[in-house]
């Protein structure tokens, strides 16, 4: 069976809904129990986070067969992505990301020797942490997914060049991308939809897609159609 690292390589639709710290146990299994979700997101840039809450986040996702995906606090916080992922989260979100220096950062915490400089350790890891180092470093590094998020009209332009190898995912935020379109501009990309599709072409051919909060599943198709591969949605519980 695939994983979702796999399945968002093949170009296949992903489709995941954000977990709030408030979930329960119960929450992730009715959730779960709709069948039409790959994965659950949390998030502690906007959100009250707690190492602690974290852990049983990601066990109770890994109780209903689903992985976690945690977006960290702060752009400059890529230096703690090994620490965050001991905790439990099957992937990272790295907000605000602007320059091909952070993505090279958090690919490099991201990933574990060949590929990055992971520290191996943490008995709360998602997978089989009894396993040997570099057989559970093989392992992780053909599972875990991470995105790194758009947020501003300059690095939408600069799409192609974050996406760099082992970037499984350039992420939106639309908020703030729409409060850079209002107080910056641009002549070819006036609104949210402009940079995804922007990114969308600048990403065809390359091994990373695009993701897209839609929030209501009612928009889940319109952006599919646009080309995005990975949608975020408000779960109904």
């Amino acid at each position: 069976m695939e994983n979702l690292k796999q399945k968002i390589r093949s170009g296949a639709p992903v489709v995941g809904f954000g977990a709030r710290y408030s979930f329960a146990p119960d929450d992730f299994k009715k959730v779960a129990e709709q069948g039409i979700y790959d994965f659950a997101f949390t998030d502690s840039q906007h959100s009250p986070f707690s190492e602690d809450r974290l852990v049983r986040l990601a066990a109770m996702a890994a109780d209903c067969g689903l992985p976690l995906h945690f977006r960290i606090k702060h752009t400059r916080n890529t230096h703690l992505i090994g620490n965050h992922l001991d905790l439990g989260p099957s992937g990272i979100e790295v907000p605000q990301v602007e320059t091909v220096a952070t993505v090279e950062e958090a690919v490099a915490n991201f990933y574990y020797l060949p590929r990055g400089v992971r520290s191996h350790g943490g008995s709360h890891r998602i997978g089989d942490p009894s396993t040997g180092p570099q057989e559970y470093a093989d392992w992780w590094n053909d599972y875990g997914v991470l995105w790194i998020q758009l947020e501003s009209v300059a690095a939408v332009t600069s799409a192609y060049n974050l996406a760099k190898p082992g970037v499984d995912c350039l992420s939106f935020g639309p908020a703030d991308l729409q409060m850079d379109i209002d107080h910056g501009g641009h002549p070819g990309l006036q609104t949210v939809d402009d940079c995804v599709a922007h990114a969308v072409g600048e990403l065809e051919g390359t091994e990373t897609a695009v993701c897209f909060r839609s929030g209501d599943p009612e928009h889940r198709q319109r952006y599919l159609d646009m080309g995005v591969r990975v949608i975020l949605e408000n779960a109904k519980i």
